[in-house]
């Protein structure tokens, strides 16, 4: 059966609107949880194995037992995809600690629901995309390591919503976060980078960046195709004085930047951008285009 949005719910496939946990799911009560997004093209899962390792990772970090293997996430993630209406789409892989009493104690919760949605994802309308990003830097900070770690995948993103509200009142498309010294960190959903002189250069994760799965391949593909790339701090100045800026996510693929708060780029699209954007997509090709 085809369904247009469908859910895997702890062994069941269900249309997403009749899928349901109960309300005092502690993923719910306290964001106490993970999760990946995972893009699939042509039937295919894009670079699963890393989502699922660094899904692991996450849950690790927080003593979150994963009731499934590695294995055992794949075939749902392969089943969830081939009931999917369209080749292409999105899913979002969460783990929840589970369903437990009033009080914020994981003691409490004796089973993880795992669930995956799939559904499409479009993070920036077609035409907004081809015009270029808006942003603007946040007054909200990215919550520091010592506070929670951003390499964690958690359900707790409330600092970043605070941030994409900020934008919504401005009118701009998003936003970036600064860490706790005023460095760049990332975006609310995405990771960052800009040009200066032809090469790339982006925060290190050190910074308070997630380590984004498209921006580890945006590094690698820059170098393979001689683009110089740098992962260094980075003020607003850099993100002013940039020749080129886009962003790079799951959700978000490959966005070009044409302001940041009100200063025009001198290129959106601009020519590094570009090239990326041309390897990304040739990658896809190569990894999602073959036969299943």
């Amino acid at each position: 059966m085809i369904m247009q949005s469908v859910t895997w719910l702890n062994g069941q496939l269900l249309p997403t609107d009749q899928a349901t946990i109960p309300v005092n799911d502690h993923g719910l009560l306290y964001g106490d949880g993970v999760f990946e997004g995972i893009r699939f093209y042509k039937r295919r899962a894009f670079r699963l194995q890393r989502h699922l390792q660094r899904l692991a990772l996450s849950a690790r970090a927080i003593a979150l037992e994963i009731p499934l293997s590695s294995a055992e996430l794949t075939a749902v993630i392969e089943r969830l995809i081939d009931a999917f209406a369209d080749e292409d789409g999105y899913i979002r892989l969460i783990v929840t600690r589970g369903a437990g009493p009033l009080g914020l104690n994981p003691k409490s919760c004796a089973q993880p629901n795992v669930i995956a949605i799939a559904d499409q994802l479009t993070m920036m309308a077609i035409d907004k995309q081809q015009a270029g990003a808006r942003l603007i830097v946040s007054s909200v900070r990215r919550l520091p390591a010592d506070g929670l770690d951003p390499r964690i995948k958690s359900l707790n993103y409330l600092n970043h919503i605070l941030a994409k509200i900020e934008a919504n009142h401005a009118g701009a498309d998003e936003a970036i976060l600064l860490n706790a010294q005023g460095r760049v960190a990332e975006g609310t959903a995405d990771n960052i980078f800009i040009v200066r002189n032809g090469r790339l250069l982006t925060p290190p994760c050190s910074e308070g960046a997630l380590e984004g799965i498209t921006r580890d391949l945006v590094l690698d593909l820059a170098q393979s195709i001689g683009i110089e790339t740098s992962e260094q701090p980075l003020g607003v100045y850099d993100l002013y004085a940039a020749d080129e800026c886009f962003l790079t996510g799951t959700g978000a693929e490959l966005i070009a930047v044409a302001s940041i708060d009100c200063r025009s780029l001198p290129g959106c699209p601009g020519p590094v951008f570009q090239r990326l954007q041309q390897a990304f997509r040739r990658t896809i090709d190569q990894e999602c285009g073959g036969e299943k």
